[in-house]
């Protein structure tokens, strides 16, 4: 019989090989049923506690969102200032909670739009920002003591969040009102995506400033965002991501420590980024470990008192990588599955990918619906009725304990080599991620993993679609900015501002003194480049040449 053009091909699903056993993204079994037997014996007060409590395994609030709902936000950026400051006024209007800034690939790496190496790639994945003059053209309008503002930016954080700081102030916004976060977690980036500048040992420094400077400057920032995501996005299982992720946080904490810092100081400020995939149960089971873990290595290893040096606050983020060019609307309902597991999993905000995202950056439609997805399962379902949903569930609670030993093993081996920072010189961790993406790759290439709409029930022609597209031209119109703004200001002024950075960089021999985000603010303030305030460093500290690994 003839197929009728764009019928599925395959409707009949996947049986699995063999015995029918499944695994989990980390590999563990997936038993058909779980009963009380399954949690041998354990404690629930000493494993679960209560919401708000240690170990936090249930969440780091006791009322989690029966009081209201999580921090909605939308990851965002392309272009000029001025086109993803449009953005934002829309999100805003849609009824977006917190903005997450996406900035361009050259702004990542701290060279400015006018950098030969930048070439083509000037406002294509992220915001283009290269002075004060298009921080402040990006927050035009926009009251920065009355959002919350994340960004992810990692190697040249510093730069990017006082040029956010110095907006603020000619809005008249003193710096202890200000919230929001910055990644600022470079380590992962010699791990997983590779916008990294410097070596590990300065940019620990820099980190490490960032924390003393907030600390004084900007006490309710989240200095940091360490982030899981990324490495779950090269290919990391739930394991291997929280693993690592926590043996970054391990070293960033240490560093801070050996800086002088007491650890109740800062602790209170670190956050955490994670991926959430369609896997429902693991992804629950991933961040109640994840909670669990971090309090007890907060208070067994670092001695910390405060409880909320012992909460594993965290933002969530759909799994991008998921989501597949081939029949694009079905991403909608792979980003909804994977917000409710981010939302039963306790998160405390939420950025929902939009289902266009594997084709181009996204509509203004496709931004719409993805905030939409989050705001029907805040106010049309019933998971934000009660606190930890999951809890006491057979499957959950072995999972939980399962992916919890898988990580803390992987956490050992890191620790045997002498911490994260050690492991990553050695490859380990990117060598662990490549393998595990290999063998999913293998997997969906030979149809053991389902992929709808890739592998299976794939469609004879594809409905059409039409992208948003970066006006090529921004990279001239960057230039052009670049070059006023170099004739209009103190040229003279900003090189003494850039020596003093330079001279600060070098430091005096004590650990991680003096702090370099005073005389980087003064450069900046005098109309210094992104690109120019990284390049004085590199001069100072050089760049990082990763390791070959797999």
């Amino acid at each position: 019989m003839a197929r009728e053009p764009g019928r599925d091909r395959d409707p009949v699903p996947r049986v699995p090989d063999g015995a029918g056993v499944r695994l989990t993204e980390s590999g563990l079994p997936v038993e058909p049923v779980y009963g009380p037997d399954a949690l041998n014996g354990w404690d629930p007060a000493e494993k679960l506690g209560e919401p708000g409590s240690y170990p936090f395994t249930r969440g780091v609030h006791p009322s989690m969102y029966t009081g209201r709902p999580w921090t909605m936000r939308q990851y965002a950026g392309f272009g000029t200032a001025v086109e993803s400051n449009a953005r934002y006024r829309q999100l805003i209007a849609h009824g977006t909670t917190g903005l997450s800034v996406a900035f361009d690939l050259p702004t990542q790496m701290g060279y400015d739009s006018d950098a030969p190496i930048a070439s083509g790639e000037v406002g294509r994945v992220g915001v283009a920002i290269d002075s004060i003059d298009d921080m402040r053209v990006l927050f035009d309008g926009i009251p920065l003591d009355q959002v919350s503002t994340s960004m992810t930016i990692n190697a040249p954080a510093a730069p990017l969040l006082l040029l956010y700081q110095l907006v603020a102030e000619e809005q008249g916004v003193p710096a202890e009102r200000l919230t929001g976060t910055i990644q600022n977690d470079v380590l992962k980036e010699y791990i997983a995506r590779g916008t990294y500048i410097f070596p590990p040992a300065p940019s620990l420094r820099l980190i490490a400033d960032i924390f003393t400077y907030c600390r004084a400057e900007m006490p309710r920032w989240n200095t940091i965002s360490i982030s899981g995501y990324h490495m779950a996005e090269a290919g990391a299982t739930p394991a291997q991501e929280i693993a690592f992720t926590l043996a970054d946080a391990i070293a960033y904490v240490r560093t801070a420590i050996a800086a002088g810092m007491d650890v109740d100081d800062f602790a209170p400020r670190l956050s955490f980024f994670f991926v959430s995939r369609t896997t429902i149960l693991e992804e629950v089971a991933k961040f109640r470990a994840a909670r669990r873990m971090w309090a007890g290595i907060m208070r067994d290893e670092f001695g910390a008192k405060n409880p909320r040096s012992l909460m594993l606050r965290f933002h969530t983020q759909t799994a991008g990588v998921q989501l597949t060019a081939q029949q694009p609307e079905v991403n909608l309902a792979r980003v909804t599955v994977q917000g409710l597991a981010a939302v039963l999993g306790g998160t405390q905000s939420l950025h929902t990918n939009s289902y266009d995202e594997a084709i181009a950056l996204p509509t203004d439609k496709s931004a719409r619906l993805a905030l939409r997805t989050q705001q029907v399962l805040a106010y049309e379902t019933d998971v934000t009725a009660t606190v930890d949903p999951f809890a006491g569930s057979y499957a959950v609670e072995t999972m939980t304990d399962e992916v919890e030993a898988a990580a803390v093993a992987l956490m050992a081996r890191i620790e045997d080599m002498g911490g994260a920072v050690a492991a990553i010189e050695r490859g380990f961790q990117k060598g662990e991620i490549e393998r595990s993406a290999y063998a999913v790759a293998r997997e969906t290439e030979s149809g053991e993993r389902v992929v709808v709409g890739v592998n299976r029930f794939v469609m004879d022609e594809e409905d059409p679609y039409v992208p948003l597209r970066v006006d090529p031209a921004i990279e001239s119109r960057q230039a052009a900015g670049l070059a006023r703004l170099r004739a209009e200001r103190d040229g003279a002024a900003v090189a003494h501002r850039l020596s003093e950075l330079s001279a600060a960089a070098e430091g005096t021999g004590d650990v991680l003194h003096p702090n370099v985000l005073h005389p980087m603010k003064a450069a900046l303030r005098a109309r210094a480049t992104v690109g120019e305030v990284c390049d004085a460093l590199r001069e100072v500290w050089g760049t990082y040449e990763p390791a070959d690994t797999f």
